[in-house]
């Protein structure tokens, strides 16, 4: 028997739609999100609107401003690579501390993530392979017992993932690539290969980095 499908809430359309037009840049970055104005223009009241803020705002499309009203968050190449380099130390030193601890369910949930990964690259969905990227990095971090390790790894991924989200339009050339790297450091992690692990790893982030300054040099260009 089907389950039933829950309505999607005024909450979850008002947190789609802006960040629709945080994308596609419709709501440039410094703009300020006047609550009455956007709920008048969504057509919902502030109680959904203000869950839909908050929301992006922990995914750092939007900043939170004590008093005033929020504002889309900037954008600079800068800052990307500042998490860049934060997620190789804190990334590469989380593999040490997690791989002979497996006990097999955090392959199950890795190759689970993974498939969610080509089926989204199978339909075309770059905004969410990308969410599915970043979760696979979260599922490792949620292995580590330090909390503020696992915080840290949620902050840089939801940094650099705005920039990603951001220049969504030519991540299909490389999300195959980034796919096989995941593969790669889940077949390392199954062999209990620490070194291996961490170099695969570390040859993922380096080639994230690269190939971010290749989409961000693009967009510059046009």
């Amino acid at each position: 028997m089907e389950k039933v499908i829950k309505p999607t809430s005024l909450a979850e359309q008002a947190y789609s739609l802006l960040k629709k037009s945080i994308i596609s840049g419709k709501l440039a970055p410094k703009t300020e999100l006047t609550e009455e104005k956007l709920a008048n223009d969504l057509g919902v009241s502030r109680t959904p609107l203000r869950e839909a803020i908050r929301k992006l705002a922990m995914e750092g499309l939007i900043d939170l401003n004590k008093g005033k009203p929020a504002t889309v968050a900037t954008f600079t190449k800068e800052d990307s690579l500042e998490y860049l380099e934060l997620r190789r130390v804190l990334e590469i030193y989380n593999i040490e501390n997690i791989v002979l601890k497996d006990d097999g369910l955090l392959i199950k949930e890795l190759e689970g993530n993974l498939k969610e990964q080509m089926k989204a690259i199978s339909n075309n969905d770059f905004q969410g392979f990308m969410n599915y990227d970043r979760e696979f990095h979260l599922i490792l971090a949620s292995q580590n017992r330090n909390k503020k390790i696992k915080q840290l790894i949620h902050q840089m991924n939801t940094g650099i993932n705005r920039a990603f989200l951001i220049l969504s339009n030519t991540v299909e050339m490389s999300a195959i690539e980034a796919y096989n790297e995941h593969l790669r450091i889940i077949e390392a992690i199954k062999s209990k290969d620490l070194e291996l692990s961490k170099k695969e790893m570390m040859v993922h982030l380096k080639k994230v980095e690269d190939r971010f300054l290749v989409y961000f040099k693009r967009e510059e260009e046009q």
